[in-house]
């Protein structure tokens, strides 16, 4: 189990925690911060660690220390591009690996995309510069992405001769059918205009201080939901994305699913919270 109070030590990206809320910064300027088997297992690592401190996981504002567990989580590259995608080392050694090892590359990159789409926080990407490949399958599987206006996306892998498989499940559902299709098929850059008309990113900033203020602002919003009302909230998405049975089913499961909530502590908690008209235990002003 890893260490809940200590996260894993990392050279290719750095973690910043301050009360509910981290940040994880991919720090591979030189490369523009391309994806490496070793960010890649790092990203994965911390991705986890920051997960079994979620607040909204559990059920609990603070731990045993009165240390905050955690609320939001904000994504961003440094330097001046977010991420260029797959390291070119990374690339090449695909073509001489055998079909296991190029498979086992491919698990370990889809762990890190899911465990970011599936992460209990709720998550935000702060996007500069370039966002190709997966980086863009990154900021697709972030709740909430902000992005500077000189921002360019692109599924580039058919430039490549290959497709955009592993963090196209997270592409789909952030953009919808057509547009996916569209994007992987010509493989090229969309600027930000065009990533905000199509839904892959929600804000467009002219500047860094811009950017750092609308990060701010998205966190102070979160902070006044209930924590585990944020972390179910994907658990509703999922369950919709992947129901089979009858629209009755649906219905039927929706209202045990309201039920559970509004009998849960937090449930309680807000229910009695309005009815009091007094700030719900989980809100900066309560405290």
């Amino acid at each position: 189990m890893i260490n809940m109070q200590n996260p894993p030590q990392t050279q290719l990206i750095s973690l910043e925690i301050s009360g509910s809320a981290c940040r994880i910064t991919l720090n591979r300027e030189d490369k523009f911060n391309a994806l490496n088997v070793q960010m890649i297992s790092e990203l994965c690592q911390i991705l986890q660690w920051t997960a079994q401190r979620s607040a909204g996981a559990l059920d609990s504002l603070v731990d045993e220390n009165g240390q905050q567990f955690l609320r939001t989580l904000v994504l961003s590259g440094a330097g001046s591009h977010f991420c260029a995608g797959a390291d070119i080392n990374m690339m090449r050694d695909a073509g001489a690996n055998s079909a296991e090892e190029n498979r086992a590359d491919s698990e370990r990159l889809d762990s890190l995309f899911n465990g970011l789409w599936s992460h209990p926080c709720f998550t935000i990407a702060a996007v500069q510069g370039v966002a190709l490949g997966g980086g863009a399958g990154l900021i697709a599987c972030c709740d909430h992405v902000i992005a500077n206006n000189n921002i360019k996306i692109a599924l580039s892998e058919g430039k490549l001769g290959i497709l955009p498989a592993v963090i196209g499940p997270y592409v789909y559902r952030r953009l919808g059918s057509a547009c996916f299709r569209r994007l992987a098929m010509m493989a090229s850059r969309i600027d930000g205009e065009e990533a905000l008309r199509t839904g892959f990113i929600e804000r467009l900033v002219d500047s860094e201080e811009q950017m750092i203020a609308e990060v701010d602002k998205v966190i102070a919003e979160v902070l006044t939901t209930g924590p585990c009302a944020v972390t179910l909230a994907k658990e509703l998405t999922l369950e919709f994305d992947r129901f089979t049975e009858s629209d009755a089913e649906l219905r039927d499961w929706t209202l045990n699913f309201t039920s559970k909530m509004r009998a849960s502590n937090e449930g309680q908690e807000g229910l009695s919270s309005f009815l009091d008209k007094r700030p719900a235990n989980w809100k900066p002003d309560s405290e």
